[in-house]
């Protein structure tokens, strides 16, 4: 009977790693630990790095566990701007000074 029954755990387990990245609104170090903080708050986030100068937001990440428009919703509802989800108002304006970076116009 077990023999029976791994191999449907085995591929019930199977994962679907992938790497992405993308541009994060953001200024400083505290930025950056919000960002990553809020990847790695994500079931199936691997890895999260959000590079300072560039904007560059990378991450490896399991898609059978997490999509990527969650991951863009995760960080704007912390604050920061993505290609695919705009910060609420409220809370990016509840951001320390440090963090307030300059946002694109909203295309309505």
């Amino acid at each position: 009977m077990l023999l029976l029954v791994a191999p449907l755990i085995l591929l019930a387990q199977k994962k679907d790693i992938q790497k992405t990245s993308f541009e994060v609104e953001g200024v400083c170090g505290m930025c950056k630990a919000r960002i990553e903080k809020t990847a790695f708050g994500l079931k199936g986030i691997k890895t999260a790095n959000w590079d300072i100068p560039s904007h560059q937001f990378t991450i490896l990440y399991d898609a059978n566990k997490v999509s990527l428009e969650e991951v863009h919703q995760a960080i704007a509802n912390a604050g920061h701007d993505t290609p695919l989800a705009t910060a609420p108002d409220e809370v990016y304006e509840n951001l320390p000074m440090c963090c307030l970076y300059d946002r694109k116009k909203k295309v309505e």
